[in-house]
C-alpha cells in the first residue's frame, strides 16, 4: 500500500518532494499562506495486482493509482484538501469519503449529491476535515462491482500532536471471491445472496495481499488502525497473547477500553483504532484470527517478533485517551425521536415497495427501511424518509426486525451511541456505522447541523443495492 505521509504545504518542501510525489500520482501542493491546501490526484482504472503473491497469477482489479488498496492519503485536521479524481474506467464512477463530515455536494453519491464522473472526466472533491481519525474512501457508483473489484483506500486525518506510540500502522482488510486462476469471480448481485448475508468471499487480504505477518519488536507500543473494506464480511478479531485497547471507533475517540472477551467486532465500513503494547517473546509469532462465522475461524495475519532483544524492559501501560473532536453534543432531553425499522431478507417476511433500477440485478427489492425500498446506488428522484430541522437534536431509534446482521451507515455525520437493547453503550462511543445483530434495537443521537440530503443505508453492499437504503433531508 502506498503512503506518502502528511501532505507538504510549504514551497521549499514542495520543490524537494515534487518529483517523487508526482511519480506516485499523489502531488501535494501549497495554497495561500492563510489557508494551505493539500492536493492529490487519484485515477480509477483497471490494473493487475499480486493478491495471492508475486509467484501466483496476478488478479485483474479496478484500483486507484494502480494499487490495492488505493494510496494511503494523510491529511491534517482542520486543513483544506483537494482531491482530483480522474475516471479511467469504461463506466461512471464517484468517490465517497466515508465518515468525513463534509459539504453535501462533496459526498460522492451519484445523482443525489453529484453528477457521476463519466469515463475520461475528472471531478475535484474539496473539503476541510473537522475531525481527526481513521476514515476511508471508496466508489459509490455500481458499488457491488466497483468495491468488489478494489476501488477503496485509507484516509487518515492526523491529530495536531502525535499520539504517544512508536509506530502508527494501518491494516485495511478486503474480502475477495477468487477463482482457481486468481481472477475475481462473476456473479455480483446474486439474488439469493442479496437476501441473506451478501457476497462473502474466499480470500481475505491485509493491505492488498494475503498477509505473511507484521514485523514487530518486543517492547514496542503501536497504534493500529483497522479498516474493514469488505463488501459483506463481518470480522471478529482476536490477538493471540496480546491485550488490544480500543482508543477510537469509526475515527471518533472513545474512553480507552479492552474489547469484551478480547474480541474486536468489525462490520463492513467500520474502523477501530487500537493500542498494542508488544510484550511477546522475541522470535515468536502470534496469530491474529477472525472467528466471526461459526466453525469458519481462520488466521488473518501474524505478529512476527524480531529475534532481537526487547527495545525496552518495561513500558507504562496507562492508556492515554485521544483528544476529542469538535462534535456537537446532542440535547437528549429536547431531541426529536424517529423510528427506523429494518425489514425483509430471507426468513424476514414483510412486503417491500421498491423504486428505481439496479444494474445487473434482475430481482425485486429484498430489504426495506420503514416499509420502503430504494435500490441501486443513488438517484436524484430518491424521496426523503425523514425531513429533519437544521440545528435540532435527533434520536434515531433503530430496530432490526430481520434475521441478519446490518452495519448501518449515515453519511455526513457521526452519531453518539446511546443504548443497545435498552442497555447504555459504555465508553462514550461515537460512530458513523453501527453494527446491528438480528433483532437488535439501537438508539443513536446527533445534532442535525449539516444541511443536505444524506444517505442512510446498510453497508453490506448487497443489502444496500437491494433495498436497505434511504435519505435523511436536513434543512
Amino acid at each position: 500500500m502506498s503512503s506518502l505521509g502528511s501532505p507538504i504545504v510549504d514551497r521549499r518542501a514542495f520543490l524537494l518532494a515534487g518529483a517523487g510525489a508526482a511519480a506516485a500520482g499523489l502531488l501535494p501542493r501549497s495554497g495561500r499562506a492563510e489557508a494551505p491546501c493539500a492536493e492529490y490526484n487519484l485515477t480509477a482504472a483497471s490494473a493487475q495486482s499480486p493478491i495471492l503473491g508475486a509467484s501466483r497469477p496476478w488478479t485483474e482489479v479496478w484500483s486507484y493509482n494502480g494499487s490495492i488498496p488505493g494510496p494511503e492519503i494523510r491529511v491534517r485536521q482542520g486543513e483544506p484538501v483537494r482531491i482530483n479524481v480522474r475516471n479511467g474506467l469504461s463506466e461512471e464512477t464517484t468517490v465517497h469519503w466515508h465518515g468525513i463530515r463534509l459539504p453535501n455536494n462533496m459526498d460522492g453519491v451519484p445523482g443525489l449529491t453529484q453528477r457521476p464522473i463519466a469515463p475520461g472526466e475528472t471531478f475535484t472533491y474539496k473539503f476541510t476535515p473537522p475531525d481527526a481519525g481513521t476514515f476511508w474512501y471508496h466508489s459509490h457508483s455500481n458499488s457491488l462491482q466497483q468495491l468488489g473489484r478494489g476501488l477503496t483506500g485509507p484516509l487518515i486525518v492526523e491529530e495536531a500532536e502525535r499520539y504517544p506510540v512508536d509506530r502508527d500502522l494501518v491494516w485495511m482488510f478486503a474480502d475477495w471471491r477468487l477463482t482457481t486462476d486468481a481472477q475475481i469471480a462473476s456473479g455480483f448481485g446474486n439474488a439469493m445472496e442479496a437476501a441473506m448475508s451478501g457476497r462473502v468471499g474466499n480470500t481475505v487480504t491485509v493491505n492488498g495481499a494475503i498477509s505473511s505477518g507484521e514485523q514487530v519488536h518486543a517492547g514496542e507500543r503501536i497504534r493500529l488502525r483497522l479498516i474493514n473494506g469488505a463488501l459483506a464480511r463481518i470480522m471478529a478479531l482476536r490477538f493471540e497473547g496480546h491485550r488490544p485497547v480500543i482508543i477510537a471507533v469509526d475515527g471518533q475517540p472513545c474512553q480507552p477500553h479492552q474489547p469484551p472477551n478480547g474480541r474486536l467486532l468489525l462490520g463492513p465500513a467500520m474502523r477501530i483504532d487500537i493500542v498494542l503494547n508488544l510484550r511477546g517473546k522475541p522470535g515468536h509469532h502470534y496469530a491474529v484470527r477472525d472467528d466471526f462465522y461459526e466453525n469458519l475461524a481462520y488466521t488473518v495475519t501474524h505478529l512476527n517478533y524480531s529475534a532481537n532483544a526487547a527495545l525496552r524492559t518495561a513500558r507504562d501501560d496507562n492508556d492515554v485517551p485521544l483528544p476529542g473532536n469538535p462534535l456537537p453534543e446532542p440535547d437528549l432531553q429536547g431531541a426529536e425521536p424517529h423510528q427506523i425499522v429494518l425489514q425483509g431478507g430471507m426468513m424476514g417476511g414483510g412486503m417491500m415497495h421498491g423504486m428505481g433500477g439496479m444494474s445487473g440485478m434482475a430481482h425485486d427489492a429484498s430489504w426495506s427501511i420503514n416499509g420502503h425500498s430504494m435500490i441501486g446506488d443513488g438517484q436524484a428522484s430518491m424521496p426523503s424518509l425523514l425531513t429533519l430541522p437544521r440545528g435540532r437534536s435527533i434520536i434515531l431509534k433503530m430496530q432490526n426486525k430481520t434475521a441478519w446482521w446490518h452495519p448501518m451507515h449515515l453519511h455526513g455525520y457521526s452519531f453518539k451511541l446511546l443504548r443497545r437493547n435498552g442497555t447504555p453503550v459504555p465508553h462514550r462511543q461515537w460512530g458513523d456505522t453501527v453494527l446491528m445483530a438480528p433483532k437488535d434495537n439501537v438508539d443513536v443521537a446527533f445534532v442535525a447541523d449539516n444541511p443536505g440530503k444524506w444517505m442512510l443505508h446498510c453497508h453490506i453492499t448487497d443489502h444496500q443495492v437491494s433495498g436497505m437504503m434511504s435519505v435523511l433531508d436536513v434543512r
